[in-house]
């Protein structure tokens, strides 16, 4: 028979071990803004799935980025573009090459029903007072708002308007409340059934920006590689898939 003393060490060293348990069985998702939708459903769906949690934390790739370089916990970067997870890649972060998972589409948006058959002249007028586009140097959203709107010739122009978003998810904030009449932003916005505001919008030309091909990598110093590896599998499954489309993502 055990002492009530060793029955008590028993229980807590069974805890421990289980909480330990826990805490592998979860990982740690460093997301782009833009996927605050999608990464929900992900999340749903890889759970049932393989009974392995998610814990998404969403922000600019950029930040995201920085984060990872000073040592925050992630098991996964799932990037709004190629370049940052190269980044972590060529500078000893991530374990593999980014893979694209999804190709994001840009939208030009607002909760009036403002009329975008002819936009770039619409920005122009008087009765457009602020434009939110996210900061092009750590959003890729915002780097391809931007590259519309050189390539019509317009940037410069409207430079006065212009409202930056620390991430898009913050650019969606400007739209939805009508801080701007108008903005930049991701098609999943339109498409995530979480947005119950009315969205006015029309697809930006993809000839006008560079691919927003969106890229995944594991963190070398995952705590969690095995589940890690099976969420970054997933990511590339017909389920996934499937749920990226959904969300108005393009797949392949």
């Amino acid at each position: 028979m055990y002492t009530g003393i060793a029955m008590k060490k028993i229980l807590i060293i069974a805890a421990v071990f289980l909480a330990s348990a826990v805490h592998a069985q979860t990982i740690r998702v460093a997301a782009a803004a833009n996927l605050q939708g999608v990464i929900q459903a992900l999340q749903k769906d890889f759970k049932a799935r393989a009974g392995i949690e998610l814990e998404p934390v969403t922000g600019s790739s950029g930040k995201l980025v920085a984060q990872i370089k000073n040592g925050a916990p992630f098991d996964i970067f799932l990037s709004a573009d190629m370049t940052f997870p190269d980044d972590l890649y060529q500078n000893g972060f991530a374990l593999q090459q980014p893979k694209v998972y999804a190709w994001g589409n840009l939208i030009i948006c607002s909760n009036k029903d403002i009329g975008f058959e002819n936009w770039p002249r619409t920005l122009l007028t008087n009765r457009i007072k602020k434009i939110a586009i996210a900061n092009p140097s750590i959003a890729p959203y915002g780097r391809a708002a931007q590259q519309a709107l050189e390539k019509k010739g317009i940037f410069d122009d409207i430079q006065k308007k212009m409202v930056y978003g620390e991430s898009i998810s913050q650019v969606n904030t400007y739209i939805t409340t009508g801080t701007v009449e108008i903005g930049f932003t991701t098609q999943s916005l339109i498409k995530d059934p979480a947005n119950k505001t009315k969205l006015y919008w029309q697809a930006i030309d993809p000839k006008l920006y560079e691919p927003i091909e969106q890229g995944a990598v594991i963190i070398k110093s995952t705590a969690n590689k095995a589940a890690a590896e099976k969420f970054y599998s997933y990511l590339f499954s017909v389920a996934a898939k499937k749920i990226f489309a959904q969300f108005g993502y393009r797949v392949q």
